[in-house]
C-alpha cells in the first residue's frame, strides 16, 4: 500500500524541540521531492519546507528558517522535520508530502498542487 505516515507531534513549552518523522511505504521516499506542510486552527496551509528529490537541496519558509531542518534516510525510506526554538505561532497539524513532477517556478515550491500524495498529518501544540 502507497502511502506516508507522520509521527513525532505532541505538546512542548517554547523553546523546546520537535522532530517529525514521515515514514514511506510502498515507494521509494529517495524518487520524490518531499514537503512539509501545516495548518494552523483558521489558517490556509502553508509550506514550511521542501527537500528536492535531484540533489537533496533543502528550502525553508520564512517563518521556519534557521529553527527548521529537514532531511531524509534512504535506508529508512523516512524523512524528518526537526524543528527547535518552537513558538507558540508553531502550533499547526503538519503534513508531509511527495511530489515528482518538475517545478514551474519557485513559487511552486510551497504549494499544495505541487504534491501528489499527503500523510494524515500530526498535531504540534507549542504552549507554556
Amino acid at each position: 500500500q502507497v502511502q506516508l505516515v507522520e509521527s513525532g507531534g505532541g505538546l512542548v513549552q517554547p523553546g523546546g524541540s520537535l522532530r517529525l518523522s514521515c515514514s514511506a511505504s510502498g515507494f521509494s521516499l529517495n524518487a520524490y521531492a518531499i514537503g512539509w506542510f501545516r495548518r494552523a486552527p483558521g489558517k490556509e496551509r502553508e509550506g514550511v519546507s521542501r527537500i528536492d528529490e535531484n540533489d537533496g537541496s533543502t528550502y525553508y519558509a520564512e517563518s521556519v528558517k534557521g529553527r527548521f531542518t529537514t532531511s531524509r534516510d534512504v535506508a529508512k525510506n523516512t524523512a524528518y522535520l526537526q524543528m527547535d526554538s518552537l513558538e507558540p505561532e508553531d502550533t499547526a497539524v503538519y503534513y508531509c508530502a511527495v511530489g515528482g513532477r518538475p517545478l514551474l517556478s519557485d513559487y511552486d515550491r510551497f504549494q499544495t498542487w505541487s504534491y501528489d500524495l499527503w500523510g494524515q498529518g500530526t498535531q504540534v501544540t507549542v504552549s507554556s
